[in-house]
């Protein structure tokens, strides 16, 4: 199989053999093109089949996963919108089965890497369970009884929703939890504030650990948000666990046991999930695309048994 994870920065890109080891995986940035963007990897994913292809004559891939970012109807394999990619309406499944040669499943980054996480990581004794990737934006993989709810594409979109007054975000609107809360929020949080360039989250936290009185409100601000975020995802849907994954994760009891105290101060008589931390790491997404592409595969062979 050929896995493809595409984010607003990097995309990686995997190939895995007939036995689900992951023989290479290849990383490189996100060819960024406009309005062409959407081409643009594309020809990027066609370019990395062919290094595979040189690369390990004795792999021949009979099928593919492709996950990007944005608004992803899985059902109709297109992008429909990505404010910071450029595309829109853009179909990403055909386009790649024609440019690879084989059978292409698409979904939504987070969703697939939800999917890893679900099947073989921290969220796989669950049932019942959101599997929230923390990073530039934030997303969330559902689960409901089982079974992965899209919501035709739509759901898991907690980042947009709206948890303060502002600051602006992309998606057009104010306050919402993506704006206050991503690790990439927290850092341009702090710069607007101080005036003091900082490359991410991680480097605000220790900040606040060592006693800078504005990192420490700007973190703080940023769990009170995510708390109040994740207590509506809990009175709506009960989850049994959260698993919470992303760059923002990395902060590992710095973020999740002040989390997990507000959460537990803003809920009554509700269900109270368990927070932990995503296991299957930074492959999480080329991994989930593989293996929607070996779903693909099965199904494909199943129907032609008939």
């Amino acid at each position: 199989m050929l896995a493809f994870d595409v984010g607003g920065t990097d995309m990686k890109a995997a190939l895995v053999d007939a036995d689900g080891r992951i023989v290479e995986v290849v990383r490189r940035p996100t060819p960024l093109d406009g309005e062409r963007t959407g081409d643009a990897v594309v020809a990027a994913v066609a370019e990395l089949g062919e290094r595979f292809a040189s690369a390990h004559p004795g792999i021949r891939p009979a099928a593919a996963g492709l996950l990007v970012p944005g608004h992803v109807d899985d059902d109709t394999g297109i992008g429909v919108f990505a404010e910071n990619l450029g595309w829109q309406d853009y179909p990403f499944r055909d386009r790649a089965a024609d440019a690879l040669g084989i059978p292409v499943s698409f979904s939504h980054d987070v969703r697939g890497a939800g999917e890893a996480e679900y099947r073989l990581g921290a969220a796989a004794p669950y049932r019942d369970v959101i599997v929230l990737a923390i990073g530039t934006g934030i997303a969330g993989a559902i689960f409901v009884d089982g079974r992965l709810h899209t919501g035709g594409g739509m759901a898991g979109e907690i980042g947009h929703s709206r948890v303060a007054e502002g600051p602006a975000c992309a998606c057009g609107g104010r306050g919402c939890l993506e704006a206050v809360a991503s690790a990439a929020a927290i850092a341009r949080r702090y710069t607007a504030a101080t005036g003091v360039p900082v490359p991410g989250a991680r480097e605000v936290l220790e900040r606040a650990q060592a006693g800078d009185q504005q990192a420490a409100e700007i973190w703080e601000s940023a769990l009170d948000a995510l708390a109040l975020g994740l207590s509506h995802t809990v009175a709506l849907l009960a989850p049994e666990a959260i698993v919470i994954g992303g760059g923002l994760s990395q902060a590992g009891d710095a973020l999740f046991v002040p989390l997990a105290e507000k959460l537990d101060g803003i809920l009554t008589f509700h269900r109270r999930p368990a927070l932990l931390p995503a296991s299957i790491g930074e492959n999480a997404g080329v991994i989930g695309a593989a293996l929607r592409a070996r779903d693909l595969l099965a199904t494909t062979v199943s129907e032609d048994a008939r």
